[in-house]
C-alpha cells in the first residue's frame, strides 16, 4: 500500500467511521463522511479540470471546506498550496503566478482579494459570493470518486515561507513525508485516538495543518476548528469542547491571561497537552503560563516550513530548568547538528549553525534550484539559525543567520519589508530589525533616511505599506536616521541599530 495523505486517512476512516472527525461552526463530521466529502471533493475538482500533479491553491479560514477540499486534490495527486489568508492582492498574485494555480478555492469572506488577481478559476467555501461557484454546493452534489491516484513520492504541498531575497519561497513537501510528519507528531507528546485538539492558529500554517491536523487524524482524534484566533473564543472553546490538545505560538497563551478578566472562571483542566512553537519562552513565563492555566504539561516544538515541520522538543520537565532553549530531544526519525562556520561540530558553549536530517524534510524549493542548493549540504538542510549548545547538549538561538523576524508566531524577512519601504517617494534608505517583545516575541522596527525635504511618520508609512504588505509585517516603529551604519562593502550594520536602539530605551517614534 502506498503511504499517502490519502490512504491515512482512509485507514482512520477504516478504524472509526462513526467517530467525529471534526467539529466547526457546531458541525460535526464522522471519520466515514470526511473519507466521502474526500471523494466527492476530488470528483468536484476533476469536473473544473485539475488533474495529477496541478496546484490547488487553498485560501481560507479554519473550516471544514478546507480540509475536505485538500484530502480531495491529494486523493487526485493534485498538490494543495496554502495561502495565508492575511496577504494583499500583490502578494497572492505571486503565489498563484509562481506556482502555476489551476484552481483557488477561498473563504467567501476572501474572494475580493483572490478574485482582483486569479487568473485561474476561484471557488468559494464557507460563505457564497455573486460571480463565483460554490464550492459546498458543488460538494453536496458530486458523485463519489473512488479512485486513489496518488502515488508515495508525488508533490503534495507547496508552503510559502519567505526568503532572503524578499521573494517567497515554495517548500515542496511530498505525501510520504508529510505522511511521517503526521506518525512523528503523534508519536511525541503522544497523541491519542481519544483526544480532542483544537486548531485555532491558522490552518494554513506548516505546524497546524501537518503536525496537529494531519497527526489528528493519522491517530483517529477529533480536529476542532475554530474559524480564527480570539482569546475570549478560545477559551470558550476549551471549555466547551473539552479540548485535551492545543498548538499556538506563545502569545496565543498569553493574550487571554491579559486580555480575558475573568480568566479564571473558565474549566480548562481537560487540556493535557499546551504546545508551543515559533519562539521559545523565559523561566518568568513559562512560570506565568502554568500557574494561570494551572496546568504543568507544557511543550516547546522547533522546526520550520523547510522541515515538515519535524525538529526538536522541549518537554514538560524541562520548562523552567532550560528556560529560552528549544530543546536537546529531536522527534523520531530526525537528526540533529549543529556546524561551526568551519565545518565542524560546535561544542558546548560554541555557537553553530542548526542542521537537521529527516525524510520529511522538502524536497527544495520550487522553482529555485539556486536556493535549494544554498539550503543544503547534502541530506543535511541548514536552517539558518545560530545556536549555542550547553554542556548537556540543549540548543539556545542566538541569532538568524538568514534575518527572520518572528513577530506574534508570524515569520517575516527583513528584505522583504525593506524592499517595499524602499518603494516609497520619502524614504532614501532603509533597514528593518526586530526588537524583543514579551507578548508577540518580536516586533519590526524599521529604521530609515529620508530624501531632501521629505517628512515621514510611522502612521503614514503603516497606512501606504498596508496596499503592499500583509498587516502584520508593517513596522510598528519608525525611526529616522541623518545615515544608516553600513560596512565597506554597503552592508548595513545592523547589530548598531539594535545597539542604538538599546541605548536609548525608546519604544516610539523618533
Amino acid at each position: 500500500m502506498q503511504l499517502t495523505l490519502g490512504t491515512m486517512l482512509a485507514s482512520s476512516a477504516r478504524r472509526y467511521p462513526d467517530k467525529a472527525a471534526i467539529r466547526a461552526a457546531g458541525r460535526e463530521i464522522s471519520y466515514a463522511q470526511l473519507q466521502a466529502g474526500a471523494e466527492r471533493a476530488a470528483r468536484v475538482l476533476i469536473d473544473v479540470g485539475v488533474t495529477r500533479g496541478d496546484c490547488v491553491a487553498l485560501m481560507c479560514f479554519n473550516t471544514s471546506g478546507f480540509v475536505i477540499a485538500a484530502f480531495g486534490a491529494w486523493r487526485l495527486g493534485a498538490v494543495v498550496v496554502p495561502i495565508n489568508h492575511k496577504l494583499a492582492a500583490p502578494e497572492v498574485d505571486y503565489v498563484l503566478r509562481h506556482c502555476g494555480a489551476r484552481l483557488v478555492i477561498c473563504d467567501g469572506a476572501l474572494a475580493k482579494v483572490v478574485t482582483a488577481v486569479a487568473t485561474c478559476p476561484v471557488l468559494s467555501t464557507d460563505s457564497t459570493v455573486e460571480g463565483l461557484a460554490d464550492f459546498d454546493a458543488l460538494l453536496a452534489a458530486a458523485e463519489a470518486f473512488p479512485d486513489e491516484l496518488a502515488q508515495e513520492g508525488d508533490l503534495a504541498q507547496v508552503l510559502y515561507t519567505s526568503g532572503t531575497t524578499g521573494k517567497p519561497k515554495g517548500c515542496m513537501h511530498d505525501h510520504r513525508g508529510l505522511s511521517l510528519v503526521a506518525a512523528y507528531s503523534s508519536a511525541v507528546v503522544p497523541m491519542r485516538a481519544d483526544d480532542r485538539s483544537l486548531i485555532a492558529m491558522p490552518i494554513w500554517h506548516a505546524s497546524p495543518l501537518n503536525n496537529w491536523l494531519l497527526g489528528g487524524l493519522f491517530i483517529g482524534a477529533t480536529i476542532v476548528l475554530l474559524r480564527e484566533y480570539h482569546p475570549l473564543h478560545f477559551l470558550q472553546t476549551v471549555q466547551d469542547e473539552q479540548i485535551t490538545l492545543y498548538f499556538g505560538a506563545p502569545v496565543s497563551f498569553l493574550a487571554p491571561l491579559q486580555m480575558v478578566p475573568h480568566f479564571a472562571d473558565f474549566d480548562l483542566s481537560s487540556v493535557r497537552a499546551f504546545i508551543y512553537g515559533a519562539g521559545p519562552i523565559g523561566a518568568d513565563t513559562a512560570r506565568l503560563l502554568q500557574k494561570g492555566y494551572r496546568n504543568d504539561r507544557f511543550f516547546q516544538v522547533y522546526g520550520m516550513t523547510e522541515t515538515g515541520p519535524s525538529g526538536t522538543i522541549l518537554y514538560p520537565e524541562e520548562q523552567i530548568e532550560r528556560a529560552g532553549s528549544c530543546g536537546r530531544s529531536t522527534l523520531p526519525g530526525i537528526d540533529r547538528r549543529v556546524v561551526k562556520a568551519d565545518g565542524s561540530e560546535a561544542g558546548p558553549g560554541e555557537v553553530g549553525e542548526v542542521w537537521f536530517r529527516a525524510v520529511t524534510i522538502m524536497r527544495g524549493y520550487l522553482n529555485d534550484a539556486e536556493a535549494t542548493e544554498a539550503a543544503f549540504d547534502g541530506e543535511w538542510y541548514k536552517t539558518g539559525d545560530l545556536a549555542r549548545l550547553d554542556d548537556a547538549g540543549y540548543a539556545t538561538i542566538v541569532d538568524r543567520a538568514r534575518d527572520m523576524i518572528i513577530t506574534g508566531g508570524e515569520n517575516v524577512y527583513s528584505k522583504e519589508v525593506e524592499d517595499a519601504l524602499m518603494t516609497h517617494p520619502a524614504i532614501a534608505d532603509a533597514a528593518v530589525i526586530g526588537k524583543p517583545h514579551a507578548q508577540w516575541g518580536e516586533t519590526i522596527i524599521a529604521f530609515a533616511t529620508l530624501k531632501p525635504e521629505q517628512s515621514l511618520d510611522i502612521d503614514t508609512l503603516r497606512d501606504w505599506l498596508g496596499e503592499k504588505l500583509a498587516r502584520y509585517k508593517l513596522p510598528r516603529e519608525l525611526h529616522l536616521r541623518d545615515a544608516l551604519p553600513r560596512t565597506p562593502t554597503g552592508k548595513v550594520q545592523k547589530h548598531l541599530l539594535r545597539e542604538q536602539l538599546t541605548a536609548a530605551g525608546v519604544s516610539a517614534t523618533t
